[in-house]
């Protein structure tokens, strides 16, 4: 009686990682990605109430326009010293004319609208917590721009030599920034 089976031997199974060599596999993923939006608009929306609430507070609790230029002393350098801001952060570009004031806060409108968009296509929680803070301090701005026409600012630390008066959202904007500025860094020295 003839077999037809070829009595061959079987090649084993080969997995792809013994097939390709090692210096041509890819590297593993770390884990799934993470789309830091949600927090971004969580630490957004942090810094508008927080902003928010502490203006109330200066302005009709604490009533810091009572107490003029020089301000109240908080503790060492550190003062609260009441001043309306036509300007960007910091009183930068100040105007006073009214077009000033509806340019700015569709400025602020646009950053924060752009950002808003930008967040959800973010993997890297730093990038993340840097639009956040810049978008929450754009949108604390914009409000009392609207309400205001101007932006309320009072801490001072110009015992230090630090010649402005700013708010909580300028200072979210102006660590927003830098932590932009250190996420590309760190971004272009990866390998």
């Amino acid at each position: 009686m003839s077999s037809d089976i070829d009595e061959s031997p079987i090649a084993e199974p080969v997995s792809l990682a013994e097939a390709a060599p090692e210096s041509d596999a890819a590297p593993a993923p770390a884990g799934p990605v993470r789309h830091q939006g949600p927090m971004a608009y969580a630490l957004c929306l942090a810094i508008i109430v927080a902003d928010q609430l502490i203006k109330q507070w200066i302005l009709y609790a604490f009533r810091l326009p009572l107490y003029g230029p020089e301000g109240v002393q908080v503790a060492g350098p550190f003062h609260l010293t009441m001043v309306w801001n036509q300007g960007v952060s910091f009183g930068l570009f100040r105007g006073e004319a009214e077009w000033v004031r509806w340019a700015l806060a569709a400025f602020s409108l646009g950053v924060a609208g752009f950002l808003a968009v930008w967040a959800r296509r973010v993997d890297r929680p730093l990038l993340g917590a840097a639009i956040g803070l810049v978008m929450g301090g754009a949108i604390g701005n914009l409000i009392d721009r609207v309400r205001f026409g101007m932006v309320a600012d009072f801490i001072d630390f110009k015992a230090l030599g630090f010649p402005w008066v700013f708010n909580l959202a300028d200072s979210a904007i102006s660590i927003g920034v830098v932590l932009l500025l250190l996420d590309s860094v760190r971004r272009d020295a990866e390998p």
